[in-house]
C-alpha cells in the first residue's frame, strides 16, 4: 500500500473511540499493564508490538473486559466498560475479537457459526442473517465452505471464519490477538490480506501481532510495548526507520536481522 493510498482513510479520522487512561493491571506480583494511556481514533489501526510478555495481549483483552484491570478508565464511544451482565454482553457485541485460536464451534457449520451471534444477541431474523453472513464469507474468500465444519477448513480458513463471524456483529471496533501466530507461514498471508483490506475500508482495529510487515502497510500508527508500559508510538514510518528507545532499537534490531 503506497502512502497515497493511505492518505484519505486517515485524513477522515475521527474523534476518540477506545480511550484507555491510567489503566492498571497486576497478576499477583507481576504489573502487567503499567499505567497504559492509549486513544484509538474511529477509523484508525493501530498496530501493537513488543517482546514476549510486554502485556500487548492482556492490553487488547482488557478493551473488551476479558480481562478486569485493577485501577484507570476504559471507554468505548464515550462510555466506559460495564461490569457484567446484559449491558457487558452489549459491549462484546460492540466489540469483535479475533484469538490466535480461532474459537470456532465445532458441532456447526461455517455458515451457523457466523449466523450464531447475529440471531441469538441482535435478534436478526434466520434468513437475513444467513445472506450476510454468505455475503461476509464472500468478503473473506471462503463462501463456498459455508456449509461445511471447522475440521474440514484449513487454519487460515478457520481464521478467516473468526473474523467473519466477528464483523458479522457490525462491531464498532476489531481487535485482534496475535491473529497468524498459529499458523502455518503459507496461511498467514491469506489472513492478513483480509486484515489488511478491513484496514484500507476503514474499520477501527486494535492489532496484537509479531507481523512487521503488516505493521508497516496497515497500520496508521504503531504502540511499542515492554515490561506492561507503552515505550513509544509513532506513524510506522517514525517507528521502522527512526525509533527513540534502547527498548524499541533494541527490539528492531533483534528481529529485522532475521
Amino acid at each position: 500500500m503506497t502512502a497515497l493510498e493511505h492518505e484519505p482513510r486517515t485524513a477522515g479520522r475521527g474523534e476518540p473511540l477506545v480511550v484507555l487512561s491510567r489503566v492498571q493491571k497486576h497478576f499477583g506480583q507481576l504489573h502487567a499493564l503499567k499505567d497504559i494511556e492509549l486513544s484509538v481514533a474511529k477509523g484508525e489501526v493501530v498496530v501493537v508490538i513488543g517482546p514476549s510478555g510486554s502485556g500487548k495481549s492482556t492490553l487488547c483483552r482488557a478493551i473488551n473486559r476479558l480481562e478486569t484491570i485493577d485501577e484507570g478508565t476504559i471507554t468505548l464511544d464515550g462510555q466506559p466498560l460495564p461490569q457484567e451482565g446484559k449491558q457487558l454482553a452489549n459491549l462484546r457485541a460492540e466489540v469483535g475479537m479475533v484469538f490466535q485460536s480461532f474459537n470456532l464451534f465445532a458441532h456447526k457449520t461455517i455458515l451457523q457459526n457466523v449466523t450464531l451471534g447475529p440471531i441469538k444477541v441482535r435478534g436478526m431474523n434466520k434468513a437475513d442473517a444467513e445472506k450476510k453472513a454468505l455475503e461476509l464469507l464472500e468478503r473473506v474468500g471462503i463462501e463456498h465452505q459455508a456449509e461445511k465444519y471447522p475440521s474440514q477448513l484449513s487454519g487460515g480458513q478457520q481464521q478467516r471464519v473468526a473474523i467473519a463471524r466477528a464483523l458479522a456483529m457490525e462491531p464498532k471496533v476489531m481487535l485482534f490477538d496475535e491473529p497468524t501466530s498459529a499458523l502455518d507461514p503459507e496461511m498467514i498471508k491469506e489472513v492478513l490480506d483480509v486484515m489488511v483490506d478491513l484496514a484500507k475500508q476503514g474499520m477501527t482495529m486494535v492489532v496484537v501481532t509479531h507481523e512487521m510487515g503488516f505493521a508497516r502497510t496497515a497500520a496508521d500508527r504503531v504502540v511499542f510495548m515492554a515490561d506492561g508500559a507503552i515505550v513509544e508510538e509513532g506513524t510506522p514510518e517514525e517507528f521502522f526507520t527512526n525509533p527513540k528507545s534502547d527498548r524499541a532499537k533494541d527490539f528492531l534490531g533483534k528481529i529485522l536481522k532475521h
